[in-house]
């Protein structure tokens, strides 16, 4: 038997596994039975907990599918609230480790109560190889060109620690992402495939964004997007630098801010859904 608790952040949900007693053999086989919605608990990626000797926790991501992911930003947001609600930590703000480096989110307290997390997300990074793209080493990919199922696109690209292709679009609702999604995930100029934000801008502090997620496909909100989704606008012109951003997402609002000392700054929330045991935990020898 295998603890668990369920967590979403806008609608983009995961299964958490405190691992730091008692670790998981194979987190890809886990993910990919856990995440199931048919057969599963259903989510769209597992998060655990673990130990780390250069912060004050570790965390990991793996995706429906198996893979790993570097980062996630509605995911590091459930891992804190965890940490704080659960007693792992008292302290209301702490460094995590994660494949995109030490981030360090912050409990937001209204009246005693969590409000929500806010996280520094770090820096952007903005050149080719970094992110990365073909052809682009050592210069940024601002408004380039790529041909996707027979038609021409305008993107930027924006890593967070893990790959993002921002397209700007019309109008987001009726642009035919599952149709089209998984061509961008998985074209050519992005090695290490990349996760897309279809994005149509309402204002210059406010956007609609929807996502495909590396890995995991539609999902209803992607943190790191989100903050992929603002550099990108202001790179572009699209968007103020000098307040907040109101990003909307097919499952809530994330406010996100890039700062003057270049760092990304990500506010939403993190709620718990609910807890319970893997019956079989065959994938899962603890």
């Amino acid at each position: 038997m295998k603890k668990f608790t369920k967590w979403q952040g806008c609608g983009n949900d995961f299964v958490l596994f405190d691992c730091l007693q008692d670790d998981i053999e194979d987190y890809a086989s886990v993910a990919r039975k856990v995440c199931d919605r048919h057969y599963g608990v259903g989510a769209d990626g597992i998060l655990v907990v673990l130990p780390s000797a250069q912060a004050d926790f570790r965390m990991r991501i793996f995706n429906t599918d198996g893979s790993e992911a570097e980062m996630c930003g509605n995911g590091i947001r459930c891992f804190a609230r965890y940490l704080y609600d659960f007693g792992l930590t008292k302290e209301t703000r702490f460094t995590v480790e994660t494949g995109a480096g030490i981030l360090v989110p912050e409990i937001v307290l209204e009246g005693g109560k969590v409000k929500g997390v806010k996280v520094d997300m770090g820096e952007p990074h903005l050149l080719g190889e970094e992110i990365p793209v073909v052809g682009f080493d050592g210069s940024k990919v601002i408004d380039k060109s790529m041909s996707v199922d027979g038609q021409e696109y305008h993107f930027t690209a924006v890593s967070m620690g893990n790959p993002h292709c921002v397209i700007f679009v019309d109008d987001a609702e009726k642009f035919p992402i599952y149709e089209l999604g998984h061509k961008f995930e998985e074209h050519a100029l992005f090695p290490k495939k990349t996760n897309t934000e279809f994005v149509e801008v309402k204002d210059r502090q406010h956007v609609r964004m929807r996502v495909w997620e590396r890995g995991a496909a539609v999902t209803l909100a992607c943190g790191t997007g989100s903050c992929a989704t603002v550099v990108a606008g202001i790179l572009n012109g699209k968007l103020d630098r000098d307040a907040a951003t109101e990003v909307e997402l097919d499952g809530g609002k994330l406010s996100i801010h890039w700062a003057n000392d270049n760092h990304v700054f990500m506010t939403g929330p993190a709620e718990l859904v609910f807890s319970g045991e893997l019956a079989d935990c065959e994938a899962c020898v603890c």
